[in-house]
């Protein structure tokens, strides 16, 4: 199944800019006006990226791009990478160049840096939880809209995996497609009718609320991947065992999944695990940047 990074040529760093040129202008406006007038336009500076929380660096990338559109004659200098476990007192880099300039852009490099390393952090903690099993954690479309590209970097950075980018990289009928198109057998069909007239090769999986449902995809075939949709453990194991016996299908588990009960989930043999709230519901890391003197 595609994953993200087979998308990488179409989301290019043009994207990634054009984001961080918006950001900084919704920051900056006509001007920051507090550095422009405390700070003489000849003064030099240098300042320290300091992480005063355990957890997984991410967005140091991000932060570079953000000081380079702010004054390319920032430089920066990079002590830790990004997917790197860091801890409270690292400092990640160091920026030198104009000094009203690092503070112009500190903000703007902070919130993608803070949210960025949060999702990573995050997602590292559910990896290691299932340290040892086979299944492999997900991501969702659940994301901030525009950041899209960075959450999902960050994931990736934590060590989990993409799930699709959006609607239009791989089909995912939902249990809203399947009411109401009238059916599984008619979704199905659908979907393998639409590909056809439209010339598309796109991985399909379907989402399925019980067993019975399970039964009624495998009956009538024409999808590589079963969601299994808030199903209790027991449930889960019986699917996915029903699943197995057929060899033909990947199989994922959704909806309510956290930190403390993602191992008995990953235990119950499903290949991937998708968690909503690696994205949509974090903390972000607690760092800093200040000035050297």
């Amino acid at each position: 199944m595609r994953q993200i990074s087979d998308f990488s040529k179409i989301l290019s760093t043009v994207t990634i800019d054009e984001i961080i040129i918006k950001a900084l202008r919704e920051d900056i406006g006509e001007g920051d006006h507090t550095s422009l007038s405390t700070i003489p336009n000849v003064a030099l500076g240098k300042a320290r990226l300091y992480i005063k929380e355990d957890g997984v660096l991410a967005g140091v990338d991000i932060a570079r791009k953000v000081f380079f559109h702010t004054d390319d004659r920032i430089v920066m200098e990079q002590f830790i990478a990004d997917g790197t476990a860091v801890k409270k007192g690292d400092i990640a880099f160091e920026v030198s160049g104009p000094s009203a300039s690092l503070l112009t852009a500190e903000r703007t490099a902070l919130n993608f840096m803070q949210r960025m390393s949060g999702i990573a952090t995050q997602t590292r903690q559910m990896v290691d939880a299932i340290t040892g099993l086979p299944a492999k954690i997900l991501d969702t479309r659940k994301t901030t809209p525009l950041l899209r590209e960075f959450e999902k970097m960050a994931v990736r950075l934590g060590g989990g995996y993409n799930h699709r980018f959006g609607l239009f990289d791989m089909i995912l009928i939902k249990d809203n497609h399947v009411d109401f198109a009238g059916g599984i057998d008619k979704a199905i069909t659908a979907v393998h009718d639409y590909m056809l007239h439209k010339n598309l090769h796109l991985a399909i999986e379907i989402e399925t609320r019980n067993l019975d449902e399970v039964k009624q995809v495998l009956d009538h075939g024409g999808v590589n991947r079963i969601m299994l949709d808030n199903f209790s453990y027991d449930m889960l194991r019986q699917a996915v065992k029903l699943i197995k016996s057929t060899g033909s299908y990947e199989t994922e588990a959704s909806g309510g999944i956290t930190l403390q009960t993602i191992r008995e989930y990953a235990g119950c043999g499903v290949d991937f695990i998708s968690v909503g709230s690696l994205t949509h519901h974090i903390s972000s890391l607690d760092m800093s940047l200040k000035a050297i003197r």
